[in-house]
């Protein structure tokens, strides 16, 4: 509607690089923190001599400031910038946005946007680069949350405690569902059931009037053109079919040994920082291992020791002689920028390999 206040979180957020990150998220509450300054200024002015118009009209505008900061709960700002800066992992208050990597830009930015309250909160990928703790606490933020909240997110778990309503995007129309996302995978199903039926009656029809198109040489005469719109309007429905789902092909790899990953003793930290203190563990062959933790904890630490491109401060890493390591970081670094997406995954080659079979690599990425 006319005048409401909309905000956005966009994937790479800007931050003002001419303050630190307190400065930064306080700009989200600008307005109120405006309110403030002039309640303590026109405060302070009760001091000095005036009429009593003057007094009357200092004591209206001062009960207007009052009002304003009292519904925003605004008059510890500071205080609750830091509940909300700690609660979101940012980095320290004094911090130089500049030299932030690009998850810590976005917390500050995803706090700087939650303070600022719009009336229509836009978020795109909300829980990128929080951890479990912090997701937990935007979900209970968002719950109370007084304004219209639309995330685009591919966290199936925030969806399911957060949303009311689930917009669907496919093959050109938007499809809206009320409910969570596990309600929504029950109603997709319910659809998917009626397109199939409606499918299958149409694909019968088609075929019954391709049978009427071949038998009539003078179907295509006036009185019958309305048949054949009606056949070729057919035809485009049965070409928008739900598309089928991706498929990956992940070869099997050679045999592991009994030996994967083995961790001894491991000390790692950075400066006065300790991340990792005498850490021991085995990975077992075939084992799907989850690292959980806080960010700072030091779990990519341990991801770059384990590929070898950080050394532990003492103990050993030992990665078993059948093991081949595949690594994504964060940031993607390992990417060709200026290289396409077949490019990148086929290295140029007409065919790749996967395992003992060759697959055309366009088709490959295609799927």
């Amino acid at each position: 509607s006319e005048g409401a206040k909309v905000g956005f979180l966009a994937q790479e957020p800007e931050l003002d690089p001419k303050k630190d990150v307190l400065g930064n998220v306080m700009d989200g509450v600008g307005e109120l923190k405006e309110y403030l300054d002039r309640f303590e200024k026109v405060s302070a002015m009760f001091a000095e001599d005036m009429t009593d118009d003057e007094m009357n009209d200092l004591l209206s505008e001062q009960a207007e400031l009052q009002e304003r900061i009292d519904a925003a709960a605004g008059w510890d700002i500071q205080r609750t910038c830091e509940i909300a800066m700690d609660a979101l992992r940012c980095a320290p208050a004094d911090a130089d946005v500049t030299k932030l990597s690009g998850g810590e830009r976005r917390r500050v930015a995803l706090c700087r946007l939650l303070l600022s309250k719009p009336d229509l909160l836009l978020l795109d990928e909300p829980t990128n680069h929080l951890d479990a703790e912090s997701v937990a606490w935007l979900e209970r933020f968002l719950e109370e949350y007084e304004g219209t909240v639309v995330a685009v997110t591919h966290d199936r778990y925030f969806l399911d405690n957060v949303t009311g309503w689930i917009l669907e995007l496919d093959r050109g129309k938007g499809i809206p569902y009320e409910g969570n996302y596990t309600s929504w995978l029950d109603q997709k199903k319910k659809r998917l059931k009626q397109e199939e039926r409606e499918e299958e009656a149409r694909d019968r029809t088609i075929e019954r009037e391709l049978e009427w198109i071949r038998q009539t040489p003078q179907a295509r005469r006036t009185k019958s053109k309305a048949r054949i719109a009606a056949f070729d309007d057919l035809v485009a429905a049965a070409n928008n079919k739900a598309p089928e789902a991706m498929q990956i092909v992940i070869p099997t790899g050679d045999r592991l040994g009994t030996k994967v990953i083995e961790a001894k003793n491991l000390y790692k930290g950075y400066g006065e920082q300790l991340l990792i203190e005498n850490l021991t563990f085995k990975l077992p062959p075939g084992g799907i291992v989850g690292v959980v933790g806080p960010n700072g904890a030091g779990k990519t630490t341990l991801f770059r020791m384990i590929t070898g491109k950080e050394k532990p401060d003492s103990g050993e890493i030992v990665v078993g002689e059948s093991v081949k390591l595949g690594y994504v970081d964060q940031s993607r670094d390992s990417l060709r920028p200026d290289a396409s997406v077949w490019e990148e995954i086929s290295d140029g080659l007409d065919e790749i390999q996967l395992g003992k079979y060759s697959i055309p690599s366009r088709a490959y990425v295609g799927r």
